[in-house]
């Protein structure tokens, strides 16, 4: 069992959660178990005395402070495992359109240090390694967190092949903002017609731009109106349609999404769980439009360990 964080807010039980909503619908889904992120593909983003503090589980006390949890040999494991989880639904992405890591999208972790629940961050970890291996050329990150993705937009600060797009709560976390390529702060309590049309103001010309190879997708539910540490108003509705939108406008343009976790928080963490679970069904069920009839277009990188 992991520990408790100290803020009280970070609850490990909603990745089980997820997968169990996700297993009780009625949809057809394919389980992936990831294997670990290797170490070097960590060391070639983050700060390689930084990798070596939590594989040896010698974290400073002020980084974990950071974190928001004490990094434990289970937390350490399971981190490399969620990291895992991005690069294979990455792959899987390729395949089928469209795949889910259940777990990450830790979005904060910097280069020497996690932050905000975050140990290190699946997503530059990922989009590196992808384009070092030949995979694509050019990846896109959309970040619709409640969060800004200031971790990612640092990791890849001035990268070309790597761009990052950031829609998220003006006012909330973290108070220092970091620079993505492209920034959009909303306002508090915006629901979710003004959301779906920022997002439909942005996204279209964001992809016809940077025609990327493959959308690593930050799909956060933590911009719902129930959220505990979110500050914008969608509804479960509002959250679907926006990840509808996401994986329509890029899979009509043949760009394969690989979509992370992110943020979800409450004290309810069936109902967290089931929001998560609905996002990714929702982006299934919207994949499937754009997939061969009996195609395999419903596909999970399992990482709830």
């Amino acid at each position: 069992m992991a520990p408790r964080p100290e803020r009280g807010t970070f609850r490990f039980d909603k990745y089980f959660l997820v997968m169990e909503a996700l297993r009780a619908s009625d949809a057809a889904i394919t389980e992936h178990a990831p294997e670990p992120m290797p170490r070097p593909w960590l060391e070639a983003v983050h700060c390689p005395d930084y990798v070596e503090q939590v594989f040896s589980v010698t974290v400073p006390r002020e980084k974990e402070r950071r974190i928001g949890f004490p990094v434990t040999e289970h937390i350490r494991d399971r981190v490399r495992h969620t990291n895992g989880g991005t690069w294979l639904a990455a792959q899987l992405a390729f395949e089928h359109g469209y795949a889910a890591n259940s777990a990450a999208g830790s979005h904060h972790a910097l280069h020497d240090t996690g932050a905000g629940y975050c140990v290190f961050n699946d997503l530059a970890v990922a989009a590196n390694r992808l384009i070092a291996e030949g995979d694509a050329r050019r990846i896109l990150v959309i970040d619709l967190d409640v969060h800004q993705g200031d971790g990612t937009a640092s990791l890849t600060a001035g990268r070309e092949d790597i761009v990052t797009f950031s829609m998220h709560a003006e006012k909330n976390f973290p108070v220092r903002k970091a620079r993505s390529d492209h920034d959009v702060a909303l306002p508090d309590g915006i629901g979710d017609a003004h959301y779906l049309a920022v997002l439909g103001e942005h996204l279209p010309s964001l992809l016809d731009r940077v025609q990327p190879d493959l959308v690593l997708y930050q799909a956060g539910v933590d911009p719902h109106r129930d959220d505990k540490l979110g500050r914008l108003a969608l509804s479960d509705e509002g959250l679907q349609a926006r990840d509808r939108c996401v994986i329509r406008h890029a899979r009509q343009r043949g760009v394969p999404v690989a979509s992370a976790l992110g943020g979800g928080y409450g004290d309810d963490q069936h109902a967290i769980a089931a929001r998560h679970a609905r996002s990714m069904l929702a982006m299934a069920a919207e994949n499937a439009r754009f997939t061969a009839p009996g195609a395999d277009s419903s596909t999970i990188a399992s990482a709830a360990l």
